[in-house]
């Protein structure tokens, strides 16, 4: 008889947390956390309209002038919009060597409120378009340096809007030390909800000021709200207002797949959901797409809403959005997804505590890749022209919250924190970069102006 033999397994190596603290502060020795403190213009640092013209390559041409014009308007419209220029300026700068899965983009106007599948508001980031693994410090810079840009534009003292981007980095700081202290499961079940937003209000007239913000939103941004906004009747099927040049229907060249109602493309979106959401989405019927100009950097993608019937009262918008490399390539390697609309799908859902019922990818019949999700759902973005110097603060320490829990889900938390540490060193190297930077951001404006003017590039403000 056979003597049974146990399998060998080897012993699971698990590093306590301590230990990644640990690990993670011994990083100081290479980049010291003072050496994030300053920016110093690069002495081959690429002319700025160069890099912006070339992240055109692909996008509808005479949608260019306006995401120029967009950008003309503020330092802060030009921030939003100049994502490329950042990127390569981040990839000088010191790094501790820890990778998340970085969202490419996160200013201050990429955070947001918006709807869970269960249909609860939470408060998190809203943009990936340009998300890829990267040095977690890049992300923090961005945001660190957009509250400074951002208290410049709402006319704020000098001294308010640095302590804004201060506090935005402390909130990091100490919310990335109790994600390192949680269970692993406790950070992913983690959700900044409305009622934990609001808690962070400080005062009750604000608080009610959200709470009316709020009900306006539930009311406008669903289905039945939008569809006699942008659609009309005509013949069977109801089609999608044109309103020129931001809202258009695509010629054939632009959208091979307008004679076949772009069946093709939307069957590759389907095979990218779950078979139950399939389910669900097959009981709509396609019935029209049109090109629709949205934001700042994405203005000349091949952006646009497809209108679906699921009966005569039934619409859903869904929101088809271009997705091309991420700015962050150059510099933090290719995405190892071979189509963009996946990668920038995956990325979402690593660093967002929900997501959208409908977020998929596909890619078209023109070659370009693309994702999908619902047009708005309960979409709340903050008004910042309408801050004061206690709203930029307490919004920034919210979007610290926020970018710190999305990280600690695909890095590692301990490792962070313990490079972090619990002193203000870090706080106030990031708010010093912040401030200089956003100096940057306001010469960068001044050379793209002029640029404008002297005819290098064509933008159309009045878009």
């Amino acid at each position: 008889m056979k003597k049974s033999v146990a399998r060998e397994h080897p012993e699971p190596q698990f590093v306590h947390a301590d230990e990644r603290r640990a690990a993670g502060k011994a990083l100081r020795e290479a980049a010291p956390r003072e050496a994030h403190g300053h920016w110093k213009l690069p002495k081959d640092r690429r002319d700025i309209v160069d890099l912006l013209n070339e992240s055109n390559e692909g996008r509808m041409e005479q949608l260019i002038p306006i995401r120029y014009g967009r950008m003309m308007e503020s330092p802060f419209t030009f921030y939003r919009g100049s994502a490329v220029v950042m990127a390569a300026d981040l990839a000088t700068t010191p790094a501790s060597g820890i990778q998340v899965q970085a969202c490419g983009d996160a200013h201050l106007s990429n955070f947001g409120g918006f709807a869970t599948p269960e249909r609860r508001i939470v408060f998190d980031i809203n943009d990936f378009d340009e998300t890829l693994p990267a040095p977690w410090e890049w992300d923090l810079k961005r945001l660190a340096a957009s509250i400074v840009v951002a208290g410049r534009q709402i006319r704020l003292a000098e001294s308010d809007a640095a302590r804004a981007a201060r506090a935005a980095v402390r909130s990091y700081r100490e919310r990335m030390a109790n994600y390192a202290a949680m269970r692993a499961l406790e950070v992913w079940y983690d959700t900044i909800d409305i009622d934990r937003f609001l808690k962070a209000v400080d005062s009750e007239a604000k608080r009610e000021r959200i709470r009316e913000r709020l009900e306006q939103v539930q009311e406008k941004n669903v289905p039945e709200f939008l569809f006699p906004k942008l659609a009309e009747h005509r013949g069977t099927l109801p089609r999608i207002k044109d309103d020129p040049p931001l809202i258009f229907h695509p010629t054939i060249e632009q959208a091979p797949g307008l004679e076949t109602g772009y069946r093709t493309a939307f069957g590759r979106y389907r095979e990218s959901l779950p078979e139950h959401l399939r389910t669900l989405l097959d009981r709509y019927q396609f019935c029209d797409l049109a090109v629709k100009v949205v934001g700042i950097g994405s203005v000349g993608t091949m952006c646009a809403v497809a209108l679906f019937m699921a009966a005569d009262d039934d619409p859903i918008f869904l929101q088809v959005k271009e997705a091309t490399r991420s700015v962050l390539e150059p510099y933090a390697g290719k995405s190892r997804h071979a189509n963009h609309g996946q990668r920038v799908v995956v990325g979402q859902r690593l660093m967002q505590s929900a997501s959208d019922l409908f977020l998929g990818w596909g890619r078209g019949d023109n070659g370009r890749d693309f994702y999908v999700r619902q047009l708005r759902d309960m979409k709340i973005s903050a008004i910042i022209e309408a801050f004061d110097e206690s709203d930029l603060r307490i919004y920034g320490r919210m979007c610290g919250w926020a970018l710190a829990r999305a990280h600690a889900r695909s890095g590692d938390p301990a490792m962070i924190a313990g490079y972090m540490g619990a002193s203000e060193v870090f706080d106030d190297a990031i708010a010093d970069f912040a401030v200089e930077y956003a100096d940057q951001t306001r010469r960068d404006h001044r050379a793209f102006v002029k640029a404008v003017r002297q005819g290098r590039i064509k933008a159309n403000p009045e878009a």
